[in-house]
């Protein structure tokens, strides 16, 4: 079933080029998190896929598994987490929490898992990436502390502690913040190695100058 409607910056086809799309999020489920994103990092990773250069790409495609966000709504078995709490999401949404991989915290192990882009739910939904106004995701690394780092670990514990050490250390990385209205020139920039700091998208996209 669906849920409410947001927006995101997908490709079409295999030229990449991203553009603002309109879809509905799935319904939020008893385990679900709803997010709304703050901001994303962008990489080759996902110039791979808007380009279906990894084939198997599945159009329309929102990338982005990069993501911090801020809970807007919680599923009524989620215990850890509290609306207003800021979390990032990386490229596993889900694992099934079961098998040997997952209890060993090796979840991009597990043979159920769920990719944050380019995915299906159990549903039959896709999933869509952190280029986005709002997400619903499973798999939560909670950032308890004003810090960055890169979420694209599968790893949750591990991750986890990652960010704890950086909170602990005052460790913070260099970035370049970019509008979403700059996102295909961005893209552009990866693809010729124009790049100092990691990019990140601001994921305003209201004030996005997208057309």
């Amino acid at each position: 079933m669906e849920g409410r409607k947001t927006v995101g910056l997908a490709a079409r086809d295999t030229t990449g080029f991203l553009s603002p799309y309109s879809f509905n999020l799935r319904k939020t489920g008893a385990e679900d998190v709803v997010l709304k994103v703050l901001c994303c990092g962008i990489d080759h990773r996902d110039l791979h896929q808007m380009r279906n250069e990894i084939h198997g790409t599945k159009y329309p495609l929102v990338p982005g598994h990069e993501v911090v966000g801020e809970v807007v709504e919680l599923g009524s078995e989620v215990k850890k987490l509290k609306v207003g709490d800021k979390v990032g999401v990386g490229c596993i949404i889900w694992a099934c929490g079961k098998c040997c991989s997952c209890k060993s915290n090796l979840e991009q192990y597990c043979s159920q898992k769920i990719f944050t882009v380019n995915g299906t739910y159990e549903d039959g939904t896709p999933t869509h990436g952190g280029f986005s106004s709002a997400m619903v995701e499973l798999k939560i690394i909670i950032r308890k502390k004003n810090t960055s780092g890169s979420f694209i670990g599968s790893i949750i514990e591990e991750t986890q502690e990652i960010l704890e050490f950086q909170a602990e250390k005052g460790l913070t990385t260099m970035i370049e913040i970019l509008r979403a209205g700059y996102v295909n020139e961005a893209s552009e920039r990866i693809e010729r190695n124009d790049v100092r700091y990691r990019f990140v998208l601001d994921l305003d996209l209201a004030g996005s100058n997208l057309k």
